[in-house]
């Protein structure tokens, strides 16, 4: 599964988000500039987070994004389907009932053993991204990550 180049943005503004202290925020300039990546782009991508309850945004000088809540309370999940959706990445068309190699219907009547496999391993990789919080992230950077990027992300300590 190839995810688009804004997922991956988005996830480490969130992630970077978490790193802030309460109640402070990053605007879209600024999360652009930290990552050298296009600000009018991003700050859309970052409206999906906004929608999803992920992110709340705050406008007038001192505005900007923050968590909308907790990052205990934030999955991977969460943002990842706030920007590219639930659906799955595999869809049989029943190919196996095409060609010479058809098979009957009735040999049919059961999912293809190829589509089953391809939605256990999609269900494998949400429940993993569900099991990993914002927290969890945070907490498994160095120590010391979380006041270098509130520097250089906001330019407070």
């Amino acid at each position: 599964m190839k995810l688009p180049v804004s997922t991956e943005w988005l996830l480490h503004c969130a992630a970077s988000l978490a790193q802030l202290e309460a109640g402070a925020t990053a605007s879209a300039t600024q999360l652009a500039r930290y990552f050298d990546v296009p600000a009018a782009y991003l700050a859309k991508q970052l409206q999906s987070l906004v929608r999803a309850g992920v992110l709340t945004a705050t406008t007038g000088p001192r505005g900007g994004f923050r968590l909308a809540r907790d990052a205990a309370r934030i999955t991977l999940l969460d943002i990842v389907e706030a920007v590219d959706g639930a659906a799955q990445p595999y869809e049989c068309r029943e190919i196996r009932q095409q060609g010479r190699g058809a098979l009957s219907p009735e040999e049919c009547r059961s999912p293809c053993i190829l589509a089953r496999k391809m939605a256990e391993a999609h269900d494998a990789w949400r429940q993993s991204l569900a099991a990993t919080t914002l927290a969890d992230i945070v907490a498994a950077i160095p120590a010391s990550a979380p006041a270098r990027t509130r520097a250089r992300l906001t330019g407070t300590p």
